[in-house]
């Protein structure tokens, strides 16, 4: 089994033997099993701390073998407003809650809950369900707690 110890920032030189689809909270952890469409199995042990990005590079200590992550397509809810400072205020409740959110100008993205959902319709949010890539913003310390 190929072990990835080692992360790199992304460059278009590289040649990669596998692209690796991992969601958003794959993407935080530096320990894990990884089973690709293909049915292949690859380890991830990395440094904790590290959170990987769309298009990092991974290998393995003999740098033979390189992986590129690629954000996989997970459920999410997309949440919009008629007005700047009602997507502002959501963020706010949501903030206040923990919760890995995906923050930009026009929409703010997290992971399906029904409580916060319920909430922010209440609010008068517009929320839609997709399956999009997720990039939450990774917070003042570097992580994010679990609700």
């Amino acid at each position: 089994m190929i072990v990835f110890t080692q992360s790199h920032l992304a460059h278009d030189n590289q040649c990669v033997n596998v692209y690796l689809p991992l969601t958003a909270e794959q993407r935080t952890k530096a320990r894990q099993y990884i089973e690709t469409l293909e049915g292949k199995t690859y380890y991830i042990r990395l440094p904790r701390g590290i959170v990987l990005k769309e298009g990092d590079l991974l290998t393995s200590d003999t740098q033979d073998y390189w992986a590129k992550v690629i954000a996989k397509p997970e459920p999410i809810i997309t949440v919009t407003a008629n007005c700047s400072l009602d997507l502002l205020k959501a963020a706010y409740h949501l903030g206040n809650r923990h919760v890995p959110l995906e923050i930009t100008s026009n929409y703010l993205r997290f992971s399906p809950d029904p409580v916060l959902s319920s909430m922010l319709v209440q609010m008068g949010l517009t929320l839609q369900e997709e399956t999009a890539a997720f990039y939450p913003e990774r917070g003042a310390y570097g992580h994010h707690h679990s609700s």
